[in-house]
């Protein structure tokens, strides 16, 4: 009888678990990002791992969408989880939409800048990474967690300072040689190598919010 009742109850699910797989999908992709701006190995290689790793995220969220759905006993907010998942997510989409302009517009060559840029997102990667198995106890890992989030806000801000740099430079680049096209294709990829650091702002943002709330 007690076993049948039981089975009725809410169960818990581990969204840690989630959101460290997705954490791995996100370094993948940036790994991959990093070598490609790099010019280093195989570019078509690297082109589909970043949407090999897109597509790992997608079903992280489609599992944590789910579990919320039918978890009484979540460690946060719902609202909390699918802010923080969709945060993270955004990032690897925005590498993702990064990749897929550099196959479109045949980019080979890279800018010292965007290569640098490259390098960071990297970085912010390793950065989440990190964070995501803090989460089980933001109370005790507050302080590591707010020290992980103000890298990011950083981070942020260097990916801006080196988009700033590299559009300047193309432009001067047309004074001296104009390619109309060029400056066009430059100004793609760094919008789109700007907006994966913004992603990644977001999240320590949402990290923040927990820290608030539960540390």
């Amino acid at each position: 009888m007690f076993g049948w009742f039981q089975r009725l109850l809410p169960h818990s699910s581990d969204f840690f678990v989630l959101f460290e797989r997705h954490a791995v999908a996100v370094v993948g992709a940036a790994d991959a990002l990093a070598q490609l701006t790099a010019g280093q190995g195989d570019r078509a290689a690297h082109l589909r791992a970043i949407r090999d790793r897109e597509h790992d995220a997608d079903e992280v969220i489609r599992e944590t969408l789910h579990e919320v759905r039918r978890t009484f006993l979540t460690p946060f907010d719902r609202g909390a989880i699918t802010s923080l998942i969709g945060a993270m997510d955004d990032t690897i989409d925005e590498m993702n939409r990064s990749a897929s302009a550099i196959e479109l517009l045949e980019v080979h060559e890279f800018d010292p800048q965007m290569k640098q840029i490259g390098v960071l997102v990297q970085d912010a990667s390793r950065l989440i990474s990190e964070a995501a198995p803090l989460l089980r106890d933001v109370e005790r890992n507050g302080r590591r967690l707010h020290e992980l989030t103000a890298k990011l806000v950083k981070l942020e801000g260097e990916v801006d300072i080196l988009h700033d740099t590299g559009m300047r430079a193309a432009f001067q680049a047309q004074k001296v040689k104009p390619d109309p096209l060029a400056f066009m294709v430059a100004r793609e990829v760094y919008k789109n190598l700007e907006r994966i650091a913004d992603a990644f702002e977001d999240v320590a943002n949402e990290i923040d919010s927990l820290v608030i709330d539960h540390g």
